[in-house]
């Protein structure tokens, strides 16, 4: 799967510009609990209206638009601030109203960041290198930094873009992937939430009978060996990995690819007696207790799970818990 449109934001207001349109990038800054679009949402739009991406689900976009337009012939940058009352916001889909705040920057024009910081965003965003887009709101400096600086730290820790003072951190993490091996039932199932759930999943599996089109429509398929796929796909600590097909031949050489990466989460589908079989194959293979102990295995949390798609909402939860609680990996 590819990334969401709406999760290409920089990159859409780089095609703008060098289509030679001028553009401009609004990014939610601020926002009351039950906004829409949450910290860090984007909207590009170039100077003849075009519009990718989303700061609000609507109910302010025609006012920044504006904005942005004005913006791009003056050079300026603002933050702009709105307010939605009670009574009229369940007709924007909101709860209760509250306020909203939206910074909006001009590319490559006046106080705006130029042309070849957006391009090196872009370039890390394809790179999978992990970045926050640092921008003070008083003086407009900015710049690109990584999660090894102090000064963002916790932010990267905390997965969240957020506004200090009059300076805004912007994340740009990788999108977040998992690779499932063994095109089975439970992929069926597990491919579809994951996808809702965010995440650019690929399915690995050699036999072709089961990593199909007809199978999966619309999935990313790759039919090779898996420890061999799984090292041309790459993998991170953005990644997840999922065995599936019970078979040895085909679950062990992924694992053993697995355990040498840093990914976050690495699940193996099977019973007990199944992974204590594993657990002497990787041992005889010189994997250590530490590496071994890794491996989710049976994978998913324990619901009581019977059904492909219930064992699929199991895996998805423990995925999640580990994701979003790290303390709480193995």
């Amino acid at each position: 799967m590819t990334t969401a449109l709406h999760d290409q934001i920089p990159e859409a207001a780089l095609a703008f510009l060098d289509s030679g349109k001028p553009a401009a990038i609004a990014t939610v800054v601020e926002t009351w609990g039950s906004a829409p679009r949450p910290v860090g949402a984007q909207l590009a739009i170039s100077a003849e209206g075009d519009m990718v991406g989303s700061v609000s689900g609507g109910c302010v976009e025609g006012a920044v638009v504006a904005e942005a337009l004005e913006l791009l012939e003056s050079g300026d940058c603002t933050v702009l601030e709105f307010g939605v009352a009670d009574e009229d916001a369940f007709a924007v889909g909101l709860a209760c109203g509250g306020r909203i705040r939206v910074m909006v920057e001009p590319v490559g024009v006046g106080k705006g960041p130029t042309v070849d910081l957006l391009r090196d965003l872009v370039a890390k965003r394809a790179a999978r290198v992990p970045v926050a887009y640092v921008v003070d709101t008083e003086t407009w400096e900015r710049g690109l930094v990584g999660p090894d600086a102090e000064t963002v730290a916790d932010i990267f820790r905390s997965e969240k873009s957020l506004m200090e003072g009059a300076r805004f951190v912007g994340l740009h993490n990788p999108p977040l992937r998992m690779v499932i091996v063994g095109a089975v039932h439970i992929a069926q199932a597990l491919v579809q939430i994951a996808t809702l759930a965010g995440y650019d999943v690929t399915v690995v599996d050699p036999r072709e009978s089961f990593g199909s089109t007809s199978r999966f429509p619309d999935n990313t398929l790759v039919n090779d060996w898996p420890d061999e796929a799984l090292s041309a796909h790459g993998l991170d600590a953005r990644t997840a990995v999922v065995t599936l097909t019970h078979d040895p031949k085909l679950d062990n050489p992924a694992i053993e690819t697995a355990l040498k990466a840093d990914v976050f989460y690495l699940g193996c589908l099977g019973s007990v007696r199944t992974h204590a079989k594993r657990v002497a194959h990787l041992t005889d293979a010189g994997f250590t207790k530490a590496q071994i102990a890794k491996i989710h295995g049976p994978v998913g949390l324990d619901i009581g799970a019977k059904s492909p798609a219930e064992i699929a909402i199991s895996i998805m939860a423990e995925v999640t818990l580990r994701l979003r609680k790290p303390e709480s990996r193995p």
